[in-house]
């Protein structure tokens, strides 16, 4: 089915072009051009109008944990272990599968509205098996947001045991769960190792294994908290990236997530081996975690993308936010106005999400998936109109956000969800923490 989106401004090629409309077939983006040729040549096709309005591509969560959106506010303004037990751990034997998939809907349907049009959600409350990984699908598919599963591999006994599987079960059941979504363009599903923490060596390896079998990145946690680089260097002698690499497992099929805590030579390597970052500044900043050094990384070779972690280590979960955040905490900590600008974070917010993800998203350009949201041209958040890319890194409010398309179909228009009402999601949560007591 074709479709014919048109806008006062779409962003493409780099920047904001006038009167332009975006051709979309089966979900894909196949042509972009002036407004008026377009409309000459597909005069018959289904037409979206969206006057006054901007379009731009859909945001990229490169790291979310969607069932810790029901635990948002618990614990807030506590050090990290203390947070860990006080709301994962202590709430964990109360996330049955239907709280998962309530979760799930809660925290796809907030990101949906903020524009987010495909998120990486790294899961790991399995319970022995994949049926609450399959509500984190059911979810997605539900609300129409496009999603990688990051199926996490966690077996430290310190932890929840519905976190906990063998090595073998999480191989066969990663394996498992993947295999059957292969070729599903709204879904794919990346093995992920939990972190040197929380996965035993012989964990890390297999997630290892199985994305080169499967022929997809892997995931894992890296050098977030000094406890970690500190236990890291206790039991095994070495930072946490050389221990990784000693296991032969830093290469470009890596998404590490966080890497706070690093020292020049794992800089180097982690360019070198061509690694991808998934990078959380806001959760970093809520946990008092510490600052990445994003200009160091970049200038290394590490591709980085952005995500915003579970909300209840962060609270709002919006990649427009995450540009703000991630180019603000680089210039404080650097005391550099300049040592990072809004094109980069908003590149990692986009496209740079997608390549991490190996995905094709992130971009509006022919070949591309046709993931994109409208923004209002006349929202407070965005005037004076003069400085539109500027304002959408700097000053864009939700309020301003209007349409979001992914796959080709509209799933929220006028800021309002159209696949799920939210009120319902609302009232499931609300009825969910109240039997919790």
């Amino acid at each position: 089915m074709r479709q014919l989106f048109k806008a006062d401004q779409v962003y493409e090629g780099g920047r904001f072009q006038q009167n332009r409309a975006i051709l979309v077939e089966d979900g894909r983006i196949v042509e972009t051009g002036e407004q008026s040729l377009l409309e000459r040549k597909y005069s018959r096709t289904p037409t979206f109008d969206w006057t006054g309005k901007a379009i731009l591509p859909g945001t990229v969560n490169a790291h979310n944990h969607s069932f810790q959106s029901l635990l948002r506010g618990i614990a807030a303004d506590r050090p990290f272990l203390e947070w860990r037990d006080q709301a994962l751990y202590k709430y964990t034997p109360l996330l049955d599968e239907e709280a998962i998939y309530i979760g799930a809907l809660f925290a796809f349907g907030e990101m949906l509205k903020y524009g987010v049009t495909t998120v990486s959600d790294f899961f790991y409350v399995h319970d022995g098996g994949n049926a609450r990984d399959e509500a984190v699908i059911r979810a997605a598919k539900d609300l129409g947001i496009r999603i990688v599963l990051a199926r996490t591999m966690y077996d430290w006994n310190g932890a929840p045991a519905s976190y906990r599987e063998t090595v073998p079960d999480a191989v066969k059941r990663t394996r498992k769960l993947a295999v059957k979504y292969q070729g599903d363009p709204m879904l794919t599903v990346h093995p992920a190792p939990h972190s040197p923490h929380a996965a035993s060596p012989e964990m890390i390896q297999a997630g290892h294994r199985l994305a080169q079998e499967l022929d997809t990145p892997f995931h894992i946690h890296v050098a977030e908290e000094p406890f970690e680089v500190e236990e890291t260097l206790a039991k095994h002698g070495l930072r946490t990236v050389h221990y990784l690499d000693k296991l032969g497992v830093v290469d470009e099929r890596m998404i590490a997530v966080h890497l706070v805590w690093l020292e020049d030579s794992e800089i180097r390597l982690l360019g070198q081996k061509r690694t991808g970052l998934a990078y959380c500044p806001s959760s970093n900043m809520f946990l008092s975690d510490g600052v990445t050094n994003i200009p160091g990384l970049l200038a290394a070779g590490v591709r980085v993308g952005l995500g915003t972690d579970g909300a209840c280590s962060n609270n709002r979960i919006s990649v427009f936010e995450e540009m703000r955040m991630c180019s603000l905490l680089q210039k404080v900590t650097r005391l550099d106005g300049t040592c990072i600008n809004a094109r980069q974070v908003f590149h990692m917010g986009t496209k740079a999400g997608g390549e991490l993800l190996r995905l094709p998203v992130g971009e509006i350009t022919p070949g591309y998936r046709a993931d994109f949201v409208s923004v209002d041209l006349n929202d407070l958040s965005l005037s004076p109109a003069t400085e539109l890319f500027n304002h959408i890194v700097y000053s864009l409010q939700p309020t301003a956000i209007k349409d979001v398309v992914v796959d080709g179909k509209i799933v929220v228009g006028d800021g309002r969800l159209f696949t799920v009402e939210e009120s319902s999601i609302v009232r499931k949560v609300n009825a969910l923490l109240s039997k919790w007591g």
